[in-house]
């Protein structure tokens, strides 16, 4: 990469005339116009932290002189600790470092900090390094001695540059302060002799520049700050934005660029016969004669052997160091990979020239002044049997298959000793994705049980490089984690049990393998499972604002370059059938600018989805926005799912079918297995003991939590182990951990719920509702759910009368919520109270509720009690409908069913309801509901 023009951010472009490694201490030169000296601001105003930003810039005889100077009020410790010390940066091969004026104003006195010459200390260490740049730029620092809040820090210097490899040409970018940004003073100003051809541009809407001619110059002189830009919307393309900045080329065309920065990409003569370099362009020449395969493998070769690091010494800013210096030290820049890939591109007897680029404002370019500094990066473009081969010697792990590849770049510069023009460079998806993920789900235990996965995914580019070299430097468990949070983070969420990392040097790619144990991710919704299988339609955003006039005619961007491959395979359950697709199973070329392609097969138990999504910087034209938006809505609404028949039987059918089969056993050895990677992990119990509960093993479940608490005890396992112990009739240990909860975290509801129910389970009824009464006492808004609370409590001792008063208090705080009104509804029905208002109770919250299963549930037993047993079976039928393993729904239509003589189907309800719920009996029967 080229070091970029704007140096420091002041600065125009390089090379160097008499230049120093240590500053120069002299007086501003007698072009400079001085700065007003900052001024206190008027009463009743507060002065900007910047008084004085001044840059002035001089361009003649191929230097450019560039003179900066501000004035910082020293407004709080915090400026204090940022401007202290002073930091100036040069390139000394570049030019020299001028120190005009360091001082510090308190009130009316002016202190001069030059008063001894070398103050200033002069940093060799290279700034840039751990950023992959020698950049020969030298820092010279100065403590401002004294400098207390309330003064303002005074510095003015210069800073001159120059470039033969410009052959007397001249360029310069200055930054342009807007609003809102407060200066006291600020200006931009240039100075060029009246005889020289300087053209100049801003790109600043309403900015208007008037050159004057002074004394054999011409001079621009722009007050700053600028007006505050106007709003622009985030996805408009960088070339519509305006850019803050002025610049100054003595440069007549982009042919005139082009013809002087050629020669620096000359190859003749540069690789000697007989060199370890001639060595590798003969050995390729050797190993095939096909022209594609050779340029395959001289990419390879400047990619993978020599890596990337700026060199901007010893002129290094547009020169490059030569094929042979290159390969010895095996590093270089975007300037020495170009030249070494020409030299064995050439060697090869392939036709190929280097082009310019900007990495970050490519499609801004045709707008710029032609000058080198519109640029920040050079590669290769070959030809090959009349098509052209974009080659980046700065990429990593390009082969053959994807030596078709475009660039992210819209604009390059051809560099030619006869000239060129500005070229377009055509956008189109890669030939390999940058990520290909396969991921492999085994659900054949069951839908609602936990699946097995296996990821694989196969990275290219940067980002192979990255995560193999991230990963080489942890240790094992770091690794672990590492890869296990990429797997989270990029394929799915689950417990991770194994991940491997292996790079493949041929395919030039890294491939991270990772097992684990996934959440099952099917829905139910209108009596049928379903999973979303889409990977794409559903990651696209588009929703471009362009409602303001001025916005109306700016295109939408999609977006930097990126490939993202995704296969999904899922085994479904063993014996189930009636399995469809359902939504788009072909998508359109593209949506919202971005290329997709999916296939979709159902068979032989699997459903196997391979889609693909490519952007490319695709621009949307504003009369294509809402065709393009309301394209992408209606996609959205056929999300590619997979639909499990109508009657798939109930998760609790599915536990108790796949335990008798040993379907479970798979998915219990996968638990210990993720386990074993690390027994001191307690999240692995924890996730287990969910599992467990979810399977029914409560004891099982209650183990792991107690290995969880033994490790690192919290809140969640203390409620999640008492409610366990609970469900098995252990109150007295239940009670000792929601006391142990409500001990660790007395503001939680959860741990209140669960200790004033426990403790009215274990006939403490007065503790518990004298901790209720205390929190309602206390008002604010959890009120109505401790008067909730108050009331199981009070329906537990029998006192109904008082558990729907309690509510009445809360529905009457929140008229319209449906929980508080099912509550009342389920206290009078278990109180046999008021049985007409109960069911208006429950049917409000019913048409209330968004998901009103419980509402219905508590309607199904108010009809019970009434004796009106249809009634009671339709709205059970609704409430599993929505959930069928409710057990309360189920327990009820057991014991409706045999009161009917419908005995064995009575019986299996019953059976149903007990085994999620082994304590069910027990509890109806104080709701006087026996089988």
């Amino acid at each position: 990469m080229f070091r970029p023009i704007l140096f420091i951010a002041l600065v125009a472009v390089s090379g160097v005339v008499h230049a120093s490694d240590k500053p120069i201490y002299a007086p501003a030169p007698d072009w400079v116009k001085p700065a007003p000296p900052p001024t206190a601001p008027a009463a009743g105003e507060e002065a900007p932290v910047m008084m004085v930003f001044d840059q002035q810039q001089r361009l003649q005889d191929g230097q450019v002189w560039a003179y900066v100077e501000r004035a910082m009020r020293i407004a709080s410790a915090d400026v204090l600790t940022q401007a202290g010390t002073i930091q100036l940066q040069w390139q000394p091969d570049d030019g020299d470092l001028i120190i005009h004026r360091v001082s510090i104003i308190r009130g009316t006195e002016e202190i001069d900090l030059l008063k001894q010459e070398g103050r200033f200390t002069i940093l060799r260490r290279e700034a840039q390094l751990e950023a992959l740049q020698m950049n020969g730029v030298l820092t010279a620092t100065m403590a401002a001695e004294g400098l207390r809040v309330g003064d303002v820090l005074r510095v003015a210097y210069s800073v001159t540059q120059s470039d033969k490899v410009l052959k007397g040409g001249m360029q310069t970018v200055l930054p342009l302060v807007a609003a809102p940004a407060r200066v006291g003073f600020a200006r931009a100003r240039l100075l060029w002799k009246a005889g020289d051809d300087l053209k100049f541009r801003t790109y600043m809407p309403g900015v208007v520049i008037k050159p004057k001619d002074i004394a054999g110059y011409r001079e621009i002189e722009l007050a700053l700050p600028l007006a505050k830009p106007a709003d622009w919307p985030d996805d408009a393309p960088i070339r519509t934005r305006g850019l803050p900045i002025l610049d100054a080329s003595t440069f007549a065309d982009w042919a005139a660029v082009s013809k002087t920065m050629a020669p620096l990409y000359h190859t003749d003569g540069l690789v000697a016969a007989g060199s370890p370099l001639a060595a590798e362009i003969d050995r390729i020449a050797k190993a095939d004669a096909d022209p594609r395969k050779r340029a395959a493998a001289a990419l390879e070769l400047v990619q993978g052997e020599v890596r990337y690091l700026f060199r901007g010494m010893d002129g290094g800013n547009y020169t490059p160091q030569t094929p042979t210096q290159t390969w010895a030290l095996r590093y270089g820049d975007c300037k020495a990979k170009t030249l070494l890939l020409l030299a064995v591109l050439h060697g090869l007897g392939i036709e190929a020239e280097a082009v310019t680029a900007h990495i970050e404002l490519g499609d801004t370019v045709p707008q710029r002044l032609p000058m080198p500094g519109a640029f920040n990066h050079v590669l290769v473009r070959a030809t090959i049997d009349g098509k052209s081969l974009w080659m980046d010697g700065t990429g990593q792990g390009a082969r053959l298959a994807d030596l078709d590849d475009s660039v992210p770049f819209s604009w390059v510069l051809p560099l030619r000793d006869a000239g060129a023009n500005l070229m377009a460079v055509p956008r189109r998806p890669v030939n390999r994705p940058d990520m290909a993920v396969t991921l492999e789900l085994d659900q054949r235990a069951g839908l609602g049980l936990p699946a097995l996965y296996r990821a694989t995914i196969t990275l290219r580019g940067a980002m192979a490089s990255q995560l193999a070299t991230a990963s080489g430097q942890l240790g094992t468990k770091e690794r672990h984690d590492m890869l296990a949070g990429f797997v989270r983070t990029g394929v799915l969420e689950g417990m991770p049990i194994a991940e491997t990392l292996v790079q493949d040097k041929v395919a030039g790619t890294t491939v991270v393998t990772a097992t684990g144990i996934a959440q099952s991710g099917w829905d139910y919704e209108q009596k049928r499972h379903s999973r979303t299988l889409d990977r794409t339609v559903s990651e696209l955003n588009f929703e471009p604002d362009r409602t303001r006039p001025a916005w109306r005619d700016i295109p939408v961007t999609t977006g930097n370059s990126g490939s993202l491959a995704f296969t999904t395979a899922i085994k479904l359950p063993v014996g189930a059938t009636g399995f469809t697709l359902d939504g788009d199973t072909s998508l359109p070329e593209s949506l919202a600018g971005v290329k997709l392609r999916r296939t979709a097969t159902l068979s032989d138990g699997v459903v196997t989805v391979e889609e693909r999504m490519d952007t490319i910087g695709t621009e949307i034209a504003p009369a294509d926005i809402p065709a393009v938006r309301s394209r992408l809505a209606l996609a959205k609404t056929r999300l590619l799912r997979v639909m499990a028949a109508e009657n798939y039987p109930s998760r609790r059918e599915v536990i108790v079918a796949a335990r008798k089969a040993g379907l479970l056993k798979p998915i219990e050895a996968a638990y210990a297995k993720a386990i074993a990677v690390d027994p001191k992990d307690k999240l692995g119990y924890a996730n287990r003991a969910a599992y467990l509960a979810g399977t029914y093993d409560w004891r099982g479940a209650i183990m792991d939590l107690d290995r969880v608490i033994a490790i690192e005890p919290d809140l969640d396992s203390y409620l999640r182990r008492a409610a366990f112990l609970s469900t098995l009739g252990d109150d007295v240990k239940a009670l000792a951990d929601a006391e142990t909860a409500y001990g660790l975290d007395p503001s939680s509801y959860q741990a209140v719920a669960a200790l004033t129910s426990l403790k009215g389970r274990t006939g403490k009824m007065a503790e518990a509702l004298a901790l209720l009464d205390e929190r309602i006492a206390a008002g604010g808004k959890e009120k109505a759910g401790w008067l909730d609370l108050k009331s199981n409590v009070l329906s537990r001792a029998g006192r109904g009368a008082e558990a729907v008063a309690a509510l009445d208090i809360a529905v009457a705080e929140k008229p319209g919520n449906p929980d508080l009104l099912n509550s009342r509804c389920w206290a009078k029905a278990i109180g046999k109270i008021a049985l007409d208002t109960a069911l208006k109770d429950c049917t409000k919250a019913i048409e209330l509720g968004e998901s009103p299963m419980a509402a219905f549930d508590s309607r199904a037993l108010v009809y019970f009690q009434m004796g009106r047993m249809e009634d009671a079976l339709g709205d059970i039928a609704e409430a599993l409908d929505i959930s069928p393993d409710l057990p309360a729904s189920l327990y009820v239509r057991g014991v409706i069913r045999k009161r009917m003589g419908q005995g064995a189907l009575g019986d299996a309800d019953l059976a149903a309801a007990r085994t999620m719920n082994p304590r069910i009996d027990e509890d109806y029967a104080r709701y006087g509901v026996k089988p």
